[in-house]
């Protein structure tokens, strides 16, 4: 799948035909699977989505948000929880990784943190994920510790600020 990166008419750049939806009950299936199928919880970190669903009663439940293409198909999404605030969940599909869903993602994040009133998001990071996390502005404020059986490893912890990077 090729990018091609389009300027919108408020100046922001992103995957041409790509746009960002409210989620609704019926992607659960859909957001599940992107979940699962993630080849960045392969290997030692495989058990930490095996078996992970995320519901409709999730979904219902948070501000969750999906990047889809013109086909309809969705290409990622994230899960915002505005009290305390926290990225929840953050998911780029495989083959959409480098086409600027995950920055297009983070835009909308911060649109709709700084519509809520906050000035900033937790998040802890899977440990692969920090450095992404850090180039759209993140920064390191600790380290979530392991919590076995649910979580092996430690977690990097880190501060999105709000205001635009």
């Amino acid at each position: 799948m090729r990018s091609s990166i389009t300027h919108r008419r408020d100046g922001s750049a992103g995957p041409a035909g790509v746009r960002i939806r409210r989620a609704v009950a019926r992607d659960a299936r859909r957001l599940t699977r992107l979940v699962t199928a993630s080849r960045s919880y392969e290997g030692p970190y495989a058990p930490m989505v095996a078996g992970y669903r995320v519901g409709p009663d999730y979904i219902e439940a948070h501000q969750v948000f999906v990047a889809v293409g013109q086909d309809e198909r969705v290409l990622g999404f994230y899960a915002l929880v505005l009290s305390p605030p926290e990225l929840d969940l953050m998911f780029v599909g495989d083959d959409a990784q480098g086409l600027g869903i995950g920055r297009l993602l983070i835009g909308h994040l911060r649109d709709e943190a700084r519509r809520a009133g906050l000035s900033e998001v937790r998040v802890v990071s899977h440990p692969p994920a920090e450095g992404f996390y850090r180039t759209v502005g993140a920064e390191r404020t600790g380290t979530v510790r392991a919590r076995p059986p649910a979580v092996m490893w430690d977690r990097p912890e880190l501060t999105l600020p709000v205001a635009s990077s």
